[in-house]
C-alpha cells in the first residue's frame, strides 16, 4: 500500500511567436521546443504505454501555445524547419569528415537521426501535437491544464472584466482544440493575488477591494490550480473537515501539526475571505525535489556529461558538438560530447531522484500519519530543449515510480478524488519569480508599460459599454479584433524578457505593435459608430493598418465580447 503521491506536473508555454519573425526570436522559439520537448515527451509517454507501465503526468498547455501548435502555419513551418536539421547536420558530417574529424561527423549523423526521426513522428501524428496529446489525456494517461489565454499576469491587471476575459478565452481555447475543458489550471507565473484592498504597481487611481483569484476561477468551474511553495507555508488557517466543516482560529496549524498545515505536501481549499471553506483547492510546487533539477549547484542538467546548450557549430541556427565538461568553464574549453556517457548518467540521477521523493513522503507520513502528495512543477521546456537529456530522465523517473509499491503515481485530479482535501486556507499574494512577489513584473524598467496597458483596457472598456455592437455587425467584428489586441499585448513574456535583460528590443517591439493595432482598431470601432460606411470610404493606409492585425495575428479566432461581461 503507498504511503504518498507523486505528481509530475510540466507547464508547457511560449508567448505567441507565429508571422513574428524567425530567427533569433520568433519562430524558431516554437520549433525547438516542438523539436527538442513537446514531440520527445510525446515519445517518452507512449513507450511507457507500450512497456505497459501506468504513469501518470499533469501537463499544462497554454492557451496561446495550443492555438499556435494547432495553425497550419507551425505546422508546414515546422516541417521545413525539420528538414533544414536534417540538411545542417548532413552538411556538418560532410565537413568534418573532409577534416578528419571522426567523432564530430559522428555526433553529426546523430542529429540527422534525431531530426529525421521526428519528422517521421510528426507524420504518424498527422502534424497534429495537440490532439496526441488529448487522445493521452483521454486514455487517462496524462491530465491536461489550461491557462489564462496569453498567460497575462492576473493579479495586477487593472479590471476583473480583463482578469475574467482572459480565464474565458484561455478556458474556450483549450476546449476548441483539445475537445474538453480541463478542470485544472496554471497560473501564469504562479501569481496569486488573495481578497483584499489592492493597489496598482504605478500612479493610477486609488486602491480598490479585489476579490481573491480562486472566486473566478471556481466561477468558471476550475476545481485546481498551483502555487509556489511560500503561499501554502505562510497560509491562515481557516476551517477543516471532521468530517463536517467547522472555523478554525488562525494559530490552528501551530496547535494540530499533524492535519498537515502549511505542509507542500497537501493541497488545501481556498478561500481568502475565510467566510466559508473554499471550492478551488490549491497544490504547492515542493521546493526540494524541484531543487534537484533547478540548483545550479546541485542541478543534474549542470552535470559535466551533458549536451552544452549555448555552444554552436556555426552560425544561424548551428547544431550542437559539446558537453557541459565544467559549468564554469567558458565556452572554449568544452570538451566534445560523448552519448555514451548518458545512459548510466541518468539511471544514477532518476535513481537520487525518486528516492529523494520517497524521502519526502516517508518524512511527511512518519510525522503525520497521512497521505502526502509531492507535486513537482516545472516548465515544460527544461527537459529537452535547455537540458537535452531531460526526456530521458523523465523517463527514467515515471517508470521507476510507476513500478514503487510506496508511491501512488497520480494526476492532482485523481488525488483530490482520492484524497479530498480536509483543509480551507487564505493564501496571500505571491508567484513563483524571484522574491516571491510582484517585482519581476512590476519594476522601474517596465512599469511603463502598466501605463499602457491599463489606459488600453480603459479604452476597451469604455468602447464595449458605450457602443452599440450587439446591433452593428461590422462594429462587433472590429471591437472582436481589438480584444483580440488586447489578450495579445497583456501576455506576461513581454515585461518578463525586458525585466530579465533578455530580448529586450523583442519584447518591446511586440508590446507596441500588439498596441499599435490595439490603438487603431479601437479608433475604428469610434468610427464605424459614428458612421456604418466608414469601412467603406476608408483610404488606402487606414484599410492596410486594419488588415495589418489581420495578416500577423492568426490566433483566437472566435472572440467572445461576452468574455469581458463581469454583470
Amino acid at each position: 500500500m503507498s504511503i504518498g503521491s507523486f505528481c509530475l506536473v510540466l507547464h508547457g508555454h511560449l508567448p505567441y511567436v507565429l508571422r513574428h519573425g524567425s530567427w533569433p526570436h520568433g519562430e524558431d522559439w516554437l520549433y525547438e521546443a516542438a523539436a527538442e520537448t513537446y514531440l520527445p515527451l510525446l515519445g517518452v509517454l507512449e513507450e511507457c504505454r507500450f512497456l505497459n507501465a501506468k504513469v501518470r503526468l499533469v501537463l499544462g498547455l497554454t492557451p496561446i501555445l495550443l492555438e499556435q501548435l494547432a495553425h497550419e502555419d507551425f505546422r508546414t513551418g515546422f516541417e521545413k524547419y525539420l528538414q533544414e536539421r536534417v540538411e545542417r547536420a548532413r552538411a556538418d558530417r560532410s565537413e568534418f569528415e573532409r577534416s578528419n574529424q571522426p567523432h564530430m561527423a559522428h555526433l553529426a549523423g546523430r542529429w540527422a537521426d534525431f531530426y529525421g526521426a521526428l519528422g517521421e513522428q510528426f507524420e504518424r501524428i498527422q502534424g497534429d501535437i495537440p490532439s496526441a496529446y488529448a487522445a493521452l489525456a483521454g486514455e487517462g494517461t496524462i491530465e491536461l491544464l489550461s491557462s489564462a489565454a496569453t498567460h497575462s499576469y492576473m493579479p495586477l491587471l487593472l479590471e476583473d472584466s480583463s482578469l475574467v476575459a482572459q480565464l474565458r478565452a484561455g478556458l474556450a481555447s483549450s476546449e476548441r482544440i483539445v475537445g474538453f475543458r480541463p478542470k485544472g489550471l496554471w497560473l501564469p507565473e504562479g501569481a496569486y493575488r488573495p481578497d483584499g484592498l489592492w493597489s496598482p504597481p504605478i500612479s493610477w487611481g486609488p486602491g480598490r477591494e479585489r476579490r481573491g483569484i480562486e472566486h473566478f476561477l471556481a466561477a468558471e468551474g476550475v476545481d485546481h490550480f498551483f502555487v509556489e511553495s511560500h503561499l501554502i507555508q505562510n497560509s491562515r488557517s481557516e476551517w477543516v473537515a471532521d468530517p463536517q466543516w467547522r472555523r478554525v482560529g488562525w494559530d490552528e496549524a501551530r496547535q494540530s501539526p499533524a492535519r498537515g498545515w502549511h505542509s507542500v505536501l497537501e493541497p488545501a481549499w481556498v478561500e481568502s475571505s475565510g467566510d466559508k471553506p473554499g471550492t478551488t483547492a490549491a497544490f504547492a510546487r515542493d521546493p526540494w525535489i524541484c531543487q534537484q533539477v533547478w540548483s545550479g549547484q546541485i542541478g543534474y542538467p549542470a552535470d559535466g556529461v551533458y549536451l552544452e546548450f549555448h555552444r554552436k557549430h556555426g552560425e544561424r541556427r548551428g547544431l550542437r558538438y559539446w558537453k557541459v565538461t565544467d559549468a564554469k568553464a567558458g565556452l572554449g574549453a568544452k570538451a566534445l560530447y560523448y552519448p555514451d556517457d548518458i545512459p548510466g548518467t541518468l539511471h544514477r540521477q532518476g535513481t537520487h531522484f525518486c528516492n529523494e521523493v520517497k524521502r519526502q513522503l516517508w518524512d511527511h507520513h512518519n510525522k503525520t500519519g497521512r497521505h502526502g502528495i509531492v507535486a513537482a512543477c516545472f516548465d515544460a521546456e527544461l527537459f529537452g530543449h535547455w537540458w537535452f537529456e531531460g526526456p530521458g530522465f523523465l523517463r527514467e523517473v515515471l517508470l521507476t515510480l510507476a513500478a514503487d509499491n510506496d508511491v501512488d503515481l497520480c494526476t492532482t485530479t485523481e488525488f483530490m478524488r482520492q484524497h479530498p482535501p480536509d483543509k480551507s486556507v487564505a493564501l496571500p499574494e505571491g508567484s513563483w519569480g524571484e522574491n516571491g512577489d510582484h517585482s519581476v513584473w512590476a519594476n522601474e524598467r517596465i512599469n511603463w508599460m502598466w501605463e499602457v496597458e491599463y489606459r488600453c483596457e480603459a479604452v476597451f472598456g469604455k468602447l464595449t459599454f458605450n457602443l452599440p455592437w450587439r446591433r452593428r455587425r461590422a462594429l462587433r467584428e472590429t471591437l472582436e479584433k481589438a480584444g483580440r489586441e488586447l489578450l495579445l499585448l497583456q501576455a506576461s513574456d513581454w515585461p518578463f524578457v525586458i525585466s530579465r535583460h533578455q530580448a529586450v528590443d523583442y519584447g518591446t517591439r511586440r508590446f507596441l505593435e500588439h498596441v499599435k493595432r490595439f490603438e487603431c482598431l479601437a479608433d475604428a470601432a469610434e468610427k464605424i459608430a459614428a458612421d456604418p460606411h466608414y469601412l467603406q470610404k476608408a483610404g488606402a493606409v487606414e484599410r492596410f493598418d486594419l488588415q495589418d492585425a489581420e495578416i500577423h495575428d492568426v490566433v483566437f479566432p472566435h472572440v467572445d465580447l461576452d468574455w469581458w461581461n463581469t454583470a
